[in-house]
């Protein structure tokens, strides 16, 4: 069985449903900033400010890289703007099934308010901000997915439950192949 990694915006539930299928699955769970954060010594919002955007997303590629060496079973949480990259989205594809958490702006917005960690929320008008980089984002997070779930009004064991049945539905395909 291949991976399974979740994409989405900032906010759409990735790593609290990825631990929580991580569990079910008794599979690994990395959530690529933390991967980053652990191998940088430093918050992803210290790299940030200390390096600027561009080298975070270098160091998002070579995780996907070290990830893709490994080759256990993992489900994978990656960062808002991994896929954005069309590098990473070839990684995403050699690694798994890659299932995107769609949300709409209205429900982010509610989820981010008052979030203070993430660099490219700060200082800026948090919808507007979500506004625009969700336009830069949904269609590619639409071609890079598999699977698109919209979560805004579905509780996240409901989402690991349907994922959960997806993934024995991609199981049972490929056995039957």
């Amino acid at each position: 069985m291949k991976d399974i990694i979740l994409i989405g915006f900032m906010g759409a539930g990735k790593t609290t449903v990825g631990k929580r299928l991580a569990e079910r699955f008794r599979w690994d769970f990395i959530d690529t900033d933390e991967y980053i954060e652990q191998k940088a010594g430093m918050a992803v919002s210290e790299i940030f400010d200390r390096y600027g955007e561009e080298n975070f997303r270098a160091r998002e590629t070579e995780a996907l890289q070290e990830i893709l060496q490994e080759r256990k079973e993992a489900v994978i949480s990656v960062g808002g703007g991994l896929p954005m990259r069309e590098k990473n989205r070839e990684y995403l594809k050699k690694l798994g099934r890659t299932i995107y958490l769609r949300a709409q702006v209205d429900t982010l917005v509610e989820r981010l308010s008052g979030d203070t960690a993430r660099p490219l929320l700060r200082g800026q008008d948090l919808r507007a901000r979500i506004t625009q980089l969700m336009e830069l984002r949904s269609d590619v997070y639409e071609s890079a997915a598999d699977v698109i779930l919209d979560t805004d009004t579905m509780h996240i064991g409901r989402i690991v439950r349907e994922i959960a049945e997806i993934t024995e539905d991609l199981r049972q395909a490929e056995k039957n192949s």
